[in-house]
């Protein structure tokens, strides 16, 4: 492989170019950054990639990427945490820029974590890793 052509592709792109168009999140706010008035009641799902590693050998890389799902009460932000798990998995296979993912794996499920930051905010995390090659 040519390494000057290798360019990384932007996982938290990825997903969040794939999640904001899916009919079940239609009212979920998906982004990598929180909305300017964002207080931890709104629907929304922070995408930030917090680890992994390029495999050189393998020309793999494999992203670890955390989902903070937030709602204005703990049943919705569960039930959205449960929406986007599902639509993670069906990523495998999705070709993106320069990219196709060939495996999503959970490393933690949705699990309650309350953000002290945002006291009145509703909060579930989920934590998976991506397996991505040039396409």
């Amino acid at each position: 492989m040519n390494e000057a052509l290798l360019t990384f592709p932007d996982v938290e792109r990825l997903i969040v170019d794939n999640l904001k168009n899916r009919p079940e999140l239609a009212e979920v706010k998906v982004d990598n950054r929180p909305p300017a008035d964002f207080n931890g009641t709104q629907k929304v799902v922070l995408v930030s990639r917090t680890g992994g590693a390029w495999i050189d050998d393998l020309h793999l890389d494999t992203p670890l990427v955390e989902l903070e799902v937030y709602g204005p009460d703990k049943t919705t932000a569960h039930s959205i945490s449960l929406a986007v798990r599902a639509a993670l998995l069906t990523l495998r296979g999705t070709v993106y820029g320069s990219a196709v993912v060939t495996d999503v794996v959970e490393t933690e499920a949705v699990r309650w974590l309350p953000d002290y930051n945002r006291p009145a905010g509703n909060r579930y995390l989920t934590t998976v890793r991506f397996s991505l090659r040039p396409a």
